[in-house]
Order: structure tokens, then C-alpha cells, then sequence
């Protein structure tokens, strides 16, 4: 049997806000919620469509392809966010929830990508990863569960990962985990002091790489490695309609398993529809130390040939 769609009508008006929602995975995810008549906040830095080729989309543009794809009257919300400005990131809530009047659902999605040796690393790019990725999800779930505590309702996912359990899995991604499993704690902490106001809390990983702005520009492999963003979009869903999955750290491909999905409801996430992805980025993983290093587009030449990909 093929994975059922999740019973969404408890969704119908809820209002979420997603963090990334220019392009790619906060993309897909803004979308899928409209479609189930959810009011999206599409949140990020990018105002206006760029002419650059390596930066497509912007808030306002997304938010336009959501109201068209809205139902039960549904409506999108463009908010141009820092999340390193704590005072952009409060004003945003506060435009939430003078258009809405509450919160109900955060996608903590947007961070920034830093995979490179310790000693590669300046102090000034480790506090940006840090200050995008753990700093600006914890200040934007801070303020947004604020609301959800209010309501008696609330969904927290942050796409993040399990602790990594072998010290291979950190080789030139020692900052990045620490950022990024900062994501994943700030969901488990909305998750334990939001139970008993109704609020859940998860982390959300990729089993391997996912097609976005990211791996296009870092040219992370080749795109028989990679799923589409629609699986991670899919993933929220099902874990908003699921009061009962909380305070877990979950691999997209494995919470979609448990929820009844076959080796044939995956085929429609293929990159390259004649080949199944490795699963490069599952813990466990025989990719785990996988040498790779990534950080600026501008040194992508000389990260490549530094690369194990």
C-alpha cells in the first residue's frame, strides 16, 4: 500500500512561519502547507529576485506562488528576516501575528554551510554559522513559541541532525554539527517545555543530499546522489498532523517508512528517476568521514580538488 496522505484538516487556518522560504527546501515546505490551507510567513533575507543565477527566488516571490496554490482561504505573508538581527527576527513574529493573530507552526529551515577542517576555519565564519544556525533558531522559536504557548498548539521542526554517534562523522564538519545540532536541540527543547501546552518539538535530517541553491552552487556530487526537496516538504506534513512524534531527531526516509511508506513511494523523490540516491548522509552511513570540504563559492575550485566526492 502507498503512503497515505495525512488527515490535514486540523491545519486548515493554522499559520506557519518558515525560515529559508525563498528557494529550495523552505520553498517546497511553504508550498505544501499552503496547499493545505495553512497561512504562510515566508521568512528570509532575499527581498527581491536576484538576476544572479545562483541565488533564485525571494520571499515576496514565494509567497505569491503560495497564495496561488492556497486553499480554504489561505493566505502568504512575505517577511524580509536577518536571522542575525534579533530585532528583525522579533519584528517578523510581531508582523505574524498582527496580520493572523497567532502562531502555530515554525520551520526553522534557513542556515548556512560550513564544511571544512578545524584549522580551516576562522573565528569569523564559525560565529556566522553559529549565529544563522543555532543563535537564529533558538531566538526565532523563543519568540514564535511565545504564541504557541498561548494557543494550547504548536509545531517546532528544525532541520537538523542526530548527534553524530561516531567522532568520523565530524571530520570537516566540527563547526557545522555544532551549529546545526544546536537546531536540533533548540526542537527538543520547545518539545519538553511545550508539552503540556500542546506544543511538539522534532529535528528533521536528510538521508542524503537534497536538491537546493546549496548543492547546485557547492556542486556536493553528482544528482544521482540527490532526493528532491519535496521529501523533506512531505516530512513536515505528516509530522504536523502527528500530535504523538515528539522530542525526536528523525532521517526523513525512515520517519516516512514508520508512517507506512514503500520502496516505491520514494521513486517520486528521485533526482534522476532511474536510480535510488545512496543514503550519504544517514547516521550510520559507510559515506560517515566522508572528505568533503565546502564553504565559499568563490574557493570552490580548490575545495573540490581537496574533496572525496
Amino acid at each position: 500500500m502507498p503512503l497515505e496522505p495525512p488527515r490535514a484538516d486540523d491545519l486548515i487556518g493554522r499559520v506557519a512561519v518558515v525560515t529559508g522560504a525563498s528557494r529550495g527546501i523552505g520553498r517546497a515546505c511553504a508550498l505544501a502547507l499552503a496547499r493545505l490551507g495553512v497561512n504562510v510567513v515566508c521568512a528570509a533575507k532575499t527581498a527581491h529576485t536576484s538576476t544572479s543565477t545562483t541565488l533564485p527566488g525571494s520571499v515576496r516571490a514565494v509567497a505569491d506562488e503560495c497564495d496561488a496554490v492556497a486553499t480554504h482561504g489561505a493566505k502568504a505573508l512575505a517577511c524580509v528576516m536577518n536571522l542575525l538581527d534579533e530585532r528583525s527576527v522579533v519584528a517578523c513574529v510581531e508582523a505574524t501575528v498582527k496580520t493572523y493573530g497567532r502562531v502555530d507552526i515554525l520551520i526553522n529551515n534557513a542556515s548556512a554551510l560550513w564544511w571544512q577542517d578545524m584549522v580551516d576555519t576562522p573565528t569569523k565564519k564559525y560565529d556566522l554559522i553559529q549565529g544563522v544556525n543555532a543563535r537564529g533558531a533558538f531566538v526565532m522559536t523563543r519568540e514564535c513559541v511565545r504564541w504557541m504557548k498561548r494557543g494550547g498548539y504548536g509545531r517546532v521542526i528544525s532541520m537538523g541532525p542526530p548527534l553524530p554517534t561516531s567522532y568520523r562523522e565530524y571530520e570537516t564538519k566540527t563547526a557545522y554539527y555544532m551549529s546545526k545540532c544546536g537546531m536540533s536541540m533548540v526542537a527538543l527543547g520547545a518539545a519538553a517545555e511545550g508539552e503540556r501546552f500542546g506544543i511538539t518539538g522534532n529535528a528533521l535530517w536528510p538521508a542524503t543530499i537534497v536538491e537546493s541553491s546549496a548543492s547546485e552552487n557547492f556542486q556536493l556530487g553528482e544528482r544521482d546522489n540527490w532526493r528532491k526537496a519535496d521529501i523533506l516538504a512531505d516530512c513536515v506534513v505528516h509530522l504536523c498532523c502527528d500530535p504523538q512524534t515528539t522530542g525526536q531527531t528523525l532521517i526523513d526516509d525512515e520517519y516516512l517508512r514508520a508512517r507506512g511508506a514503500t520502496d516505491e513511494d520514494f521513486v517520486k523523490y528521485r533526482c534522476n528517476p532511474e536510480v535510488e540516491p545512496p543514503r550519504l548522509l544517514a547516521p550510520g552511513s559507510t559515506a560517515a568521514g566522508w572528505d568533503v570540504r565546502r564553504g565559499d563559492v568563490r574557493a570552490l575550485t580548490a575545495d573540490k580538488a581537496r574533496s572525496k566526492l
